[in-house]
């Protein structure tokens, strides 16, 4: 796949280009639709395949509160939508600049002119353009004009919904909840955060006899407080855990951290990135009355994610 982060970086139209647009957070199963039908299309007109993408959500770049948090990391994005097959992906900032280019303009300009667009596919409510209003009808309404053609994708229902849709909306208000494995079945994947360990409070091994890597992370999404059982990639191999996420009660010192303990590991990854997948909850986080209690629950926490993660791999 061939990454371009600047629209000045294509200086010919691609051949036949098929294209699809959105911000694709979480490169979910609803997108990996659109995808295939870019592909798909791309093969029948001897053509090119290409997504169009932004570096950052759209409602982020142009709010400073309120935003909502990114599911997948703008390098696990591309890494997503590179594994797909897609034979391009242009991956620019979302600008005021960029959301204020009118849609008549964006379509000449930017998809037909500096692309070289053939065919596009969209889902049902697709927007673009200044005040949205390049939706599904401004398209239809143009194809014939500046020949192209639109192909409309079908939402993704999500099974026994009836009739809700996948959506990346969805899946973050399954993962504040802690439901990860609920969302696993939306993202086609376990979800996951990525981070660099971090130096800790030193209590996990010293005190508890669990040595933990505290994962310090950005701005992605984060699993309601809770104990779950994970898989944590790091040093190039994957390892079965036990993630912490809350505010460390029994302690009581407030501060919100993300504790990973990987089984059966003994080596020193301060510094080192690591990816963790949750894979299932197993319980809320609880005050110990003392710290052997605290003990018996991590010893139980740690039975109870083997089984689980066993169980997934089945």
């Amino acid at each position: 796949m061939k990454l371009i982060t600047s629209l000045e970086d294509i200086h010919t139209p691609y051949s036949n280009a098929v294209l699809t647009i959105g911000n694709f957070d979480g490169v979910h199963i609803g997108h990996r639709v659109l995808f295939a039908s870019v592909m798909e299309k791309a093969k029948a007109i001897n053509g090119t395949s290409i997504a169009l993408t932004f570096e950052s959500h759209s409602s982020r770049a142009l709010k400073k509160n309120g935003h909502p948090p990114l599911i997948t990391l703008y390098e696990q994005k591309i890494e997503l939508i590179s594994a797909l097959g897609v034979d391009v992906l242009i991956c620019i900032p979302f600008t005021h600049e960029i959301r204020a280019i009118p849609a008549h303009v964006f379509v000449k300009e930017i998809l037909l002119d500096r692309i070289g667009m053939k065919a596009i596919v969209t889902g049902k409510d697709f927007a673009f353009g200044k005040d949205r209003e390049g939706d599904l009808s401004f398209l239809k309404a143009n194809a014939d004009h500046y020949g192209f053609e639109v192909i409309v994708s079908d939402w993704v229902e999500i099974a026994d919904s009836g009739g809700q849709r996948v959506s990346s909306t969805r899946i973050r208000e399954l993962v504040t909840a802690g439901n990860v494995a609920d969302a696993k079945d939306m993202l086609g994947r376990h979800y996951q955060i990525r981070g660099v360990v971090e130096a800790g409070r030193n209590r996990g091994g010293r005190l508890l006899g669990f040595p933990t890597a505290n994962v310090k992370l950005t701005d992605e999404l984060c699993p309601k407080t809770g104990v779950y059982a994970v898989t944590a990639e790091c040093l190039g191999n994957c390892y079965y855990g036990v993630a912490n996420i809350g505010y460390s009660p029994t302690f009581d010192d407030q501060q919100f951290t993300v504790e990973i303990h990987i089984l059966d590991f003994d080596k020193d990854i301060y510094g080192e990135s690591i990816r963790v997948n949750f894979v299932s909850r197993i319980r809320p986080e609880e005050k110990f009355s003392d710290v052997d209690s605290l003990v018996a629950q991590i010893k139980k926490d740690v039975s109870i994610a083997v089984d689980m993660l066993s169980a997934s791999e089945r």
